[in-house]
């Protein structure tokens, strides 16, 4: 029986082959594979808003945020071996999920998230090499480190691999 480690919402958790990892309900939130082909290694974030400093507590849940949840992400990786060196990352949803009247901002979670992980991905030197984003769809991925291949479904479009 293969072992499936669930990500949830604004969480993240790491996975070694043959475990896969998977999260479920990406919207305008942005799933996160970051993974060493050569240990078999994987991380996932399940990213729902850009940046921290939207989050009003003192105590922010660090998975939550883009610019956080990558930080958190890659200690864990390196604290089980990864090299950093090597690392590569694929990216799912990012979607806008509503159709609003206003071009406001504030209502541009999705494409806000998909950039702002990319932005942090930059920062910390790692390639990504696949992204499905976009969109008006939700989504559950599932990567598996041992063939680096991020399975997509995607509602209403049935299932793609990156």
């Amino acid at each position: 029986m293969m072992e499936v480690v669930k990500v949830g919402m604004a969480d993240l958790n790491v996975a070694t082959s043959p475990q896969k990892i998977r999260t479920s309900g990406l919207g305008s939130c942005v799933g996160v594979v970051i993974y060493d082909e050569t240990t078999n290694i994987c991380g996932m974030a399940h990213v729902m808003l850009p940046n921290s400093s939207l989050g009003k507590a003192e105590l922010i849940n660090k998975a939550k945020y883009a610019d956080t949840a990558l930080d958190v992400l890659l200690e864990k990786l390196l604290k089980m071996g990864v090299n950093q060196a090597l690392l590569k990352a694929k990216l799912a949803g990012g979607s806008q999920m509503f159709k609003f009247s206003s071009t406001s901002e504030m209502m541009r979670i999705g494409p806000r998230n998909v950039e702002a992980v990319k932005e942090k991905l930059k920062e910390l030197r790692i390639r990504i090499v696949a992204e499905d984003v976009g969109g008006t769809s939700g989504r559950t991925i599932e990567f598996d480190p041992l063939t680096s291949k991020l399975s997509i479904r995607t509602v209403s479009q049935g299932v793609s691999e990156i």
